[in-house]
């Protein structure tokens, strides 16, 4: 789990931020101000900081050079401010993306990700009853015996376990696992995946306990919310 400092004057968004980045796994510290994101700063050594430019007493530019120059945390920034010149200040302060505004919380979810792994604040390894996924090795064990999936079926396996305690869509997963890679394929085929991942994981496959189907809207890892 990592720790993350959410800086958002936007009360909606911040909100609906924080709850999805929490459904993800993550502990996230929201702050509406410069001032608050500085006591929390103080505070709580954070694994990640994503900021809004536009604040009501600041720039969020202006706090990424201060927290800069105390300790080297990854920055995104999350802002309406899409010029050339934004974005290009914005990686000249050290920020390791930049995501303009409007955005799907499921990219912004992919981006934190990818910059945790790159600095090393993201889980390496996902335990979960008799289930162990490296997810550095991409290995899968159950009771200490490895697993052989296929590399469809570990995407499938990632992404669900990355996203425990959520509800991925048929959709989302469809979009994820292969329409990203351009091939178009139908919710058949994303059924025949699961059922042979269930029969190589689940010890009952047919009341999975892992990859557990919630009717009407997609899968979830582990327990259903």
């Amino acid at each position: 789990m990592a720790q993350l400092l959410l800086v958002e004057d936007d009360v909606l968004l911040g909100e609906a931020l924080k709850a999805s980045l929490e459904q993800d796994g993550h502990a996230v510290a929201l702050a509406r101000s410069a001032a608050q994101a500085k006591k929390l700063w103080q505070a709580v050594r954070f694994d990640l900081c994503l900021l809004d430019i536009r604040l009501p007493d600041g720039s969020g530019l202006d706090l990424c050079a201060g927290f800069q120059q105390e300790r080297d945390t990854p920055v995104i920034f999350l802002t309406a401010n899409n010029t050339d010149e934004d974005i290009v200040r914005g990686f000249q302060l050290g920020c390791d993306d930049y995501v303009t505004k409007p955005f799907a919380p499921e990219v912004l979810l992919q981006r934190v990700l990818a910059v945790l792994r790159r600095t090393g604040g993201a889980p390496q390894m996902i335990r979960y009853q008799d289930l162990e996924i490296d997810l550095d090795r991409q290995v899968v064990r159950r009771q200490g015996m490895t697993v052989r999936l296929t590399a469809t079926e570990w995407k499938l396996l990632e992404r669900l376990a990355r996203s425990r305690g959520r509800v991925l869509t048929r959709t989302m997963l469809l979009e994820q696992i292969w329409d990203v890679e351009g091939s178009f394929v139908d919710e058949n085929t994303l059924s025949v995946h699961i059922r042979r991942l269930r029969q190589k994981l689940e010890p009952d496959p047919k009341n999975p306990r892992y990859v557990v189907t919630v009717f009407g809207l997609g899968y979830t890892f582990g327990e259903a919310p």
